[in-house]
């Protein structure tokens, strides 16, 4: 069976890696601004990628909740902080959000089990 964080931070990897190849002035400034936004400031990182979570899940951006997830579980956020995240990205979103809910709790179960 195939490893979902692992799949999903290759793939990440391998695309990124092209796209910045093509040495786009654009590509490159949103994702360095990308990049700069996520780091301290007046707010710390977790809080952050907890705001960066909500958001994603809102938008039903898939890879955007994974992405988040895997850094709020290296930046040492808790379960109970990530779901109660997820709890207001739901209330916010609506029932809609519900499929990304599931596939959130999922990976961040991947993530846990990683370190078993």
């Amino acid at each position: 069976m195939s490893n979902i964080v692992e799949d999903f931070d290759n793939y990440r990897e391998k695309m990124n890696t092209r796209i910045l190849a093509d040495n786009n002035k654009i590509i490159k400034r949103i994702f360095n601004l990308d990049t700069n936004a996520f780091m301290a400031g007046a707010l710390d990182v977790k809080t952050k990628e907890l705001l960066g979570l909500v958001a994603s899940t809102v938008l039903r951006c898939d890879d955007c909740v994974r992405y988040h997830l895997e850094t709020c579980y290296k930046e040492g956020l808790t379960k109970s902080e990530v779901t109660e995240a997820l709890g207001i990205a739901t209330l916010v979103g609506g029932t809609i959000v519900i499929p990304h809910l599931r596939r959130a709790y999922e990976f961040w179960e991947a993530l846990e089990q990683q370190q078993e």
